[in-house]
């Protein structure tokens, strides 16, 4: 025979007890950090780049020296004439 307490009954947390309130405190921090990092990745996905719908590179950035090296190999080569590679220049800001 069981006493009080010791039935199939419904107890708080559902008969699990301690176990119950501190895996739906983790399930729940769980959800709450994922929505917070969901929301920072959005944040800096959307955030404007220097260089985003075109434009030309500023000098220094990255791939700026690779297209000035690209332009001066072209003209040496004889691919381009010098009008055409000052005007690359020009429209690179070498």
């Amino acid at each position: 025979m069981m006493g009080p307490g010791y039935s199939y009954g419904y107890d708080m947390m559902g008969g699990y007890g301690w176990f119950g309130a501190l895996l739906m405190f983790f399930f729940g921090a769980l959800v709450i950090g994922g929505i917070a990092l969901l929301i920072i990745w959005a944040v800096r996905a959307s955030t404007h780049h220097p260089t985003a719908g075109g434009g030309t590179l500023p000098p220094g950035a990255v791939g700026h020296d690779e297209a000035v090296a690209i332009a001066k190999r072209r003209c040496a080569s004889g691919e381009i004439t010098t009008q055409e590679y000052d005007e690359i220049m020009r429209a690179l800001g070498a």
